[in-house]
């Protein structure tokens, strides 16, 4: 018999409190997953349904489920003999464990209270909570040991054993503005080449943009942008691999000039193309026209 074609990934993302569920559901956001932090357990049933509903709308889903629950976590169980039992539905959970004397460190540098230490210490929270969850620790499908782990090389474990390869895991989007209408507030990168010569003050290019030959020619064609874009190349090839490494998803590159019309629109589509034959990458002119 062939394996079952499942239709919905559901993972589930539990463990002790300190342990990394935050940057455990941020990563899983990061791969295309839609995410719900502290969902009771009595609901999983019913969000499946919903799931099933959306006709593949939602398809892959990460929920966090631990201690905040209250009394609905020791509906976890129950739940979870229901959900393996769904033909259709790829059940995982996520264990996220780390040591006593890990877990008390982060409790003190964060100042947070343990969720079970009532006003106690916060090892006593602790071992109280390793006891309740003794039994879903045993039905887990995977154990992370976060104790030695930095938040990076979490979402890069993360990322190694649940990324699918039709989920893009890096974006770039290289966009033009214009100073005169602000920076992109969203902008990772911001560049200045006003410095480069403007077409705007060549009289039959002062009504077209980067966009049409005449004026990508214009720009393309001095000394000071040839030797730009070599070193932006150069710097491009060394940075984007590093932020990749780091575990970011999107980065923001952006070009200015004075309107957003010229030769921030220039730098953008030569560095669009550049980049889009190793990264998916996407090109905005924000003040194009404007």
């Amino acid at each position: 018999m062939g394996e079952i074609d499942h239709e919905h990934e559901l993972v589930i993302i539990t463990g002790m409190s300190g342990a990394g569920k935050t940057v455990a559901v941020q990563s899983f956001e990061d791969l295309g997953y839609y995410c719900i932090d502290n969902l009771p357990p009595e609901l999983l049933t019913t969000f499946l349904r919903l799931m099933k509903q959306s006709k593949k709308r939602i398809s892959k889903v990460a929920a966090v489920m631990d201690m905040r629950g209250g009394e609905f976590f020791n509906s976890l169980i129950d739940a979870l003999d229901i959900l393996e039992k769904e033909k259709n539905v790829k059940m995982r959970v996520l264990f996220l464990d780390a040591d006593d004397e890990t877990l008390v460190r982060r409790y003190k540098e964060t100042r947070r209270q343990h969720p079970l230490a009532q006003g106690g210490l916060p090892l006593d929270g602790i071992k109280k909570e390793r006891e309740m969850l003794s039994e879903l620790k045993g039905r887990a499908h995977y154990i992370y040991n976060t104790s030695n782990m930095k938040p990076r090389e979490l979402r890069e474990r993360i990322g190694e054993e649940f990324a699918v390869s039709t989920s893009p895991k890096f974006s770039i989007n290289v966009m033009s503005f214009g100073y005169k209408n602000g920076i992109p507030i969203d902008a990772d990168l911001v560049f200045d080449v006003r410095f480069l010569k403007n077409p705007y003050y060549v009289e039959e290019l002062r009504n077209k943009t980067g966009l049409d030959k005449e004026v990508y020619d214009y720009v393309y064609s001095t000394n000071e942008t040839r030797l730009l874009i070599q070193k932006l190349e150069n710097l491009f090839d060394f940075i984007i691999p590093q932020y990749v490494k780091e575990g970011k998803s999107q980065l923001v590159i952006a070009f200015g000039c004075t309107g957003g019309q010229h030769r921030s629109v220039t730098l953008t589509e030569y560095f669009g193309k550049y980049l889009s034959e190793k990264y998916q990458t996407e090109i905005t002119h924000r003040d194009i026209r404007s």
